[in-house]
């Protein structure tokens, strides 16, 4: 008996080796294809100007051309356009976090007439794509003389923090017990002391997540900065890097191996953001897809 009762236990793991074989062969498969455009800009970054046309092409350069990182801050204001994006994506990041918290504890823990409906027409709000609503917004900007300055591209992130984010924030303070509440109510706590002392901490891995999707979104984001900037000096990464299709002060010359240069060192900071917030971002993910 005691054969027979081991016998299927032991031949268990030996019937799922082919399956995770396989599913190991296809997720390195998918790894490697995901990979591979950062790979060819990065090798792309370290090509002479012609090396970059060649065809067949050469996959890893023979010499690395290390200079042509500096010869991006020579020929474009670079730094500027980093630091004029670093403004807009941490001022962006922090206003949808602090104002999609507040909006989305007021969905979760009170209860007032219309709540419900202000609710769904807040979802609504995400069918509209953002160039149905980008001309009002663009004569509003006007009005308050706002063009071509960074204000349009982070400051409505401080009035509600859209419906993305609030939705959610909503849905993980829905999964916290009104326990806490009702206790720290009996303790004297007001509600604006519950949400900083009590949800917020608990609320981390739902905050790292909007803030790691937010901060991407303001990072890449082009059409904000086309339409609203027309100053080079005012322009971020997104818009900046076109300026290498064509170089001004050398008309025709292929630029395209200092393109990949700026590119790989734009995407260094969100890099480094996924890798550092990547624990909270998942838990964070999974948690409120669950509760949901």
């Amino acid at each position: 008996m005691a054969t027979i009762a081991l016998t299927p236990r032991l031949a268990t793991p030996r019937s799922r080796l082919p399956g995770r074989i396989v599913t190991y062969v296809g997720m390195t498969m998918l790894v490697v294809l995901f990979i591979f455009p950062f790979f060819w800009t990065a090798a792309s970054s370290l090509k002479a100007a012609s090396d970059v046309y060649i065809y067949p092409p050469i996959w890893i350069p023979g010499v690395l051309r290390w200079d042509n990182y500096p010869q991006v801050f020579q020929l474009v204001p670079y730094s500027t356009w980093f630091a004029n994006s670093v403004i807009v994506v941490v001022l962006q990041t922090l206003g949808v976090v602090i104002s999609a918290s507040l909006v989305a504890y007021s969905f979760a823990r009170f209860r007032y007439p219309g709540r419900e409906l202000l609710f769904l027409i807040t979802l609504g709000t995400m069918m509209l794509p953002a160039e149905v609503t980008l001309i009002p917004t663009y004569l509003l900007f006007k009005y308050l003389g706002w063009l071509n300055t960074l204000k349009p591209l982070w400051l409505p992130a401080w009035f509600g923090g859209g419906a993305f984010n609030i939705f959610l924030l909503r849905q993980f303070i829905l999964s916290l017990p009104h326990e806490l509440d009702e206790a720290a109510i009996v303790d004297g706590a007001s509600y604006a002391r519950i949400l900083w002392s009590i949800l917020l901490p608990l609320m981390k891995p739902a905050l790292a997540t909007v803030a790691v999707i937010n901060f991407i979104y303001g990072w890449n984001d082009f059409l904000g900065p086309l339409v609203y900037l027309t100053s080079p000096e005012n322009f971020t990464l997104a818009v900046g890097l076109r300026y290498f299709d064509v170089t001004p002060n050398q008309p025709g010359v292929p630029q395209l191996h200092l393109l990949m240069a700026a590119v790989v060192m734009g995407t260094v900071p969100i890099i480094a953001l996924f890798f550092i917030a990547q624990r909270y971002f998942v838990e964070g993910v999974v948690l409120s897809g669950i509760k949901g």
